[in-house]
Formats: C-alpha cells, structure tokens, sequence
C-alpha cells in the first residue's frame, strides 16, 4: 500500500467516524425542532379556541340570551362554537382536528374515543396537571396531540349538568335527560384536544438532514481531491524523485544529478541530506581508488 493510499484510507475513516456522531446529533437537533414547531402550532390551535370560547361568553350569550328561556341555541354554548370554527377549517386542512372530547357530553358528538378517554382520565387521576402532549399514529400518519382539562370551576355551569330536573327546558327538548348530567364542581369532565400533523414538520426535518450530510460530504470530497494534489506535488513527487535516485546510487551509478531543494520542510531537509551523503560516498569511493 503507498503513502497515498494510507493517507486517503486513514482521512477516510477520521471522516466516516466523525460522521457518524455528528449525523446522529443534527438528526436528532433537527426532528427536536420540528417537534417544538409541531407543538407550537398545537398551542396556536389552544389558544385560537380559548379566544372563540371567550367571544361567545362575552358577546354571542348575552345577545341572545333572551331567547334561551324558549329555545335552546347551542351556539350560546362555547365549547359548540369552538367546535364548529375548527370543523370550517378541518374542511380545508383534514388532519387538523379540535375536539371538546367529554366523558358525558351533553351533545353526542363530543363524546370520548378510547385514547379521548385515557387523556381525560389522566386529568381526573392528576388534579395538578394542566397539560398532555403525546404521539399517536393515525391513517394520514404520526400526529401530536395537546390536551387541556375541562374542569367545572364555575357553580353556574352546574345549571346545565347537574341533574336534569334543574336544566332549562329547552336544553332537554334539544338533547334529552340521559347525558350531560352528574357533573360535579372541581371534577375534570372532558379535554379540549387538538391534533397537529407530524408529516410536514418531520419531512422538512429529513429534508435538511440529508441535505446537511450531502453537503458534508460534497465538501470532504473537494477538500480530498485538493488535499491528494497538494500531497502529491509537495509530498509524493519528490520522494519517488528521491527514491528513484537513492535506488540508482545503490546500484553504483554515481554520476546522478543533485536533488534539486526547495524550501525548508522536512522533504527539503530530506533532499538535502541526500545530496551530501551521495558527495560523500563519492569522495569516499575516490580516496579509496587512490588509495
């Protein structure tokens, strides 16, 4: 194996080892990234419903609050208006969800799936948490959720869902006694959950690796390719010059021309010494025929 191959060998596997850390970081920093991306879109999401539940408490309810007493209108109702903005925007964007999942909705609609279930029993088992993010996998792919409870602070909600006797009328013509009754003050009884994709973000994630590692790579290899010419000009060249006249001054040719020195580096020193020892071993092979 020649010096230039040993040279490119060993580069080689400096790079591909360091390689190998440095991609499983930027990997790693890249799909930490996406995921903050993913969740903060999430919390966009949050706070977008907070902001309409907000808006139908303090202007839609008192407009029409006269009419409740003879007709119920769910759109008095926040969490209904929530539903229905997202529901709009799930039209163009379908793996965008938002869900007032409840354990004993009023509406049917709002009812818990089984993961619903298990997101709002953590809020009952924990009365301190106030937020869940988690992974699950859906047909269109991964898709982070975020999750806030819904607790009855409000004695006044009470009205609505505590028995039904104690209800407005018109909410039980609507919807019947059977659900949304049983609530009690403090108890978590459902979740306000949105969904976020996770394929966009993550893809854009990979993109920039593998655009990250090509780069990398593409940049070793012109730094190889300019490394391997200057080693062969500085380095290679003027040993095999050097070796080729060694090789001839060993076999008795004497008459072989100087290695021609430049500069002050270790291959100059080289060519330099071999330039006085070939002199003497000249000198020494004529005192002896002298002799």
């Amino acid at each position: 194996m020649n010096l230039l191959l040993k040279f490119n060998v060993i580069l080689l596997s400096v790079f591909g080892l360091a390689l190998i850390p440095v991609g499983l970081r930027s990997h790693s920093l890249l799909q930490k990234n996406a995921r903050a991306q993913v969740i903060e879109n999430a919390r966009l999401m949050m706070d977008a419903s907070l902001a309409m539940r907000g808006y139908t408490v303090r202007q839609v309810k008192p407009l029409i609050a006269s009419q409740l007493a003879e007709k119920f209108l769910p759109q008095s109702v926040p969490a209904y208006s929530a539903t229905e903005i997202f529901n709009d925007l799930k039209k163009k964007n379908p793996q965008y969800n938002y869900k007032e999942a409840t354990l004993n909705p009023t509406n049917p609609r709002d009812r818990t799936v089984d993961w619903e279930a298990d997101v709002v029993n953590a809020f009952r088992s924990d009365t301190k948490k106030t937020e869940l993010i988690g992974e699950r996998q859906t047909p269109e792919g991964r898709s982070l959720y975020l999750a806030q409870p819904i607790r009855i602070t409000d004695p006044a909600c009470l009205v609505c869902h505590s028995t039904p006797d104690k209800a407005p009328p018109s909410m039980i013509h609507a919807y019947g006694s059977n659900n949304g009754f049983g609530w009690q003050l403090n108890e978590a009884v459902g979740a306000q959950i949105v969904s976020v994709p996770m394929a966009v973000p993550i893809g854009l994630a990979d993109t920039a690796f593998w655009t990250l590692i090509q780069s990398l790579v593409g940049v070793f290899a012109v730094t190889m390719v300019i490394l391997n010419i200057m080693l062969n000009l500085i380095v290679i060249r003027p040993l095999r010059k050097l070796s080729d006249l060694a090789n001839r001054v060993s076999t008795g040719e004497m008459d072989v021309p100087d290695m021609e020195v430049k500069g002050r580096d270790e291959v100059a020193t080289l060519a330099g010494s071999f330039n006085r020892m070939r002199i003497s071993l000249v000198k020494a092979l004529k005192m002896l025929e002298e002799g």
